[in-house]
């Protein structure tokens, strides 16, 4: 029987029974077997509204959600499964950080999840993840160990620090942000689609870019976008993974970071909150410092290595605290804005943070217009704050209702944008100390 026949074969009989749950749970499932997802979401979020508890569907509306990139609403989604004690929502929750390129948090939701349920236990997701079914043995064998591939003993040097892995996030998932997309797809997408015209012109594919910009405004979501759109390994860096008090061990958690990205090219390096690691020297009273600093721009160089297909790209909130040295060609000779998300952004994200939630009549355009320079963290603690008011009126009243406009700008207007210190401190930077142009894209954004 050819797919169409079989759908039509159980809508016929869902409109004979439309109160028959297994039949239409079982309609959504074909419906997501044969790639027809809006389909599906219509089919379970009727479901869920007859039996808002029916854990089965709802874990069924986050890969459908998946499936559709949805990540957000499905987040929203999983999150509410596992806050009621459906342990399997974990395993989806790990999956789907993993497929976001968070790999600590997606062995954090894996390990939970075995901790309270051992039955649960996905063998592939396990393999990928380097966690083995409780109780067995771990095997040293190269494969990823906690979510990072780890190199057996006598496996040529390699080390056994943080290593690369995929990301399955696009540009496509990123919302807003054009003229910073298109920065990136010059600097590093393009370079490794057509090699051919950039060697032509002796241009290697490799360099790097800094981002800056206020926190929470999705500097680390487009780094690991960037991976993904070039299918190429994704390697993200905090400060807790290169600094160590000992003399010499910060040198050399550097240059283990770079080789594994170096074996494992064309691989994007993301370095956050990278002014902890390259601040200007001379604020510097101790050699220590100084020698971390000089050993990551060595390796920016490449000295004594190979630098070809290793993208840099970092993000930092103080690019003014930063030494000028890193933004020599050949090392951060791109420094790129990364805005608030802009007015469509906005409009997507409320969309995404009020999904699966009882809303009336919800003028989004009207919201986005009045949350300029909001960052995404903002906007989640306006809903939160709006959730919250309406939560104290059902207390009191006992009959919960929707939420509306009304509440979501009476939240707006007691939530100020944790932007606003960020700025005010930029635009005296923008004013006085911008004599090279470095903040030229902020001036423009200001309006200066």
């Amino acid at each position: 029987m050819d797919p169409e026949t079989t759908i039509q074969s159980l809508r016929a009989a869902l409109q004979a029974s439309p109160g028959n749950a297994p039949l239409r749970r079982h309609l959504a499932e074909v419906l997501m077997a044969y790639g027809k997802q809006p389909e599906a979401e219509i089919e379970l979020k009727a479901l869920l509204k007859s039996d808002p508890r029916d854990h089965a569907s709802k874990l069924l509306l986050a890969r459908c959600y998946r499936a559709q990139d949805k990540n957000s609403a499905a987040h929203v989604v999983l999150e509410d499964l596992l806050a009621q004690g459906y342990v399997r929502a974990r395993i989806d929750l790990a999956r789907l950080s993993l497929a976001e390129g968070d790999v600590e948090l997606a062995v954090r939701h894996f390990k939970a999840a075995l901790e309270e349920d051992a039955a649960l236990y996905d063998p592939e997701l396990g393999q990928r993840l380097g966690i083995g079914l409780p109780g067995a043995e771990a095997e040293d064998d190269g494969e990823v160990f906690e979510g990072r591939l780890r190199a057996s003993e006598g496996s040529g040097g390699g080390s056994s620090g943080p290593q690369p892995v995929f990301s399955e996030v696009k540009f496509v998932h990123v919302g807003g942000l054009k003229h910073l997309k298109e920065e990136i797809r010059k600097k590093i997408v393009l370079p490794l689609q057509r090699p051919d015209l950039y060697k032509a012109y002796g241009k290697k594919t490799g360099g790097g870019i800094l981002m800056y910009g206020p926190p929470g405004c999705g500097k680390t979501f487009l780094a690991r976008a960037t991976a993904g759109e070039i299918d190429a390994r994704f390697l993200s860096i905090g400060i807790h993974e290169v600094l160590e008090m000992w003399i010499g061990q910060s040198e050399r958690n550097l240059h283990a970071i770079f080789e594994a990205a170096r074996q494992h090219r064309p691989c994007v390096l993301f370095f956050d909150e990278v002014d902890a690691l390259g601040a200007s020297r001379s604020d510097m009273k101790h050699g220590a410092g100084r020698q971390t600093i000089n050993q990551f721009l060595a390796e920016l160089d490449g000295v004594g290595s190979d630098n070809d297909g290793v993208l840099v790209l970092a993000a930092t909130n103080a690019p003014w605290h930063m030494d000028s040295a890193f933004r020599r060609p050949g090392r951060f000779d791109r420094v790129i804005f990364v805005p608030p998300p802009d007015h469509e952004a906005r409009v997507e994200i409320f969309r995404l943070m009020l999904a699966e939630k009882p809303v009336k009549d919800i003028d989004y355009d009207g919201l986005a217009k009045k949350t300029d320079r909001y960052s995404g963290a903002d906007i989640k603690a306006v809903v939160d704050r709006a959730i919250e008011a309406k939560l104290d009126d059902a207390l009191a009243s006992g009959v919960p209702e929707p939420l509306t406009s009304k509440d979501l700008h009476a939240a707006v207007k007691r939530h100020r944008p944790s932007t606003s210190e960020w700025f005010a401190t930029a635009k005296n930077y923008v004013l006085y100390a911008n004599d090279g142009g470095l903040y030229d894209d902020l001036k423009g954004y200001l309006r200066l």
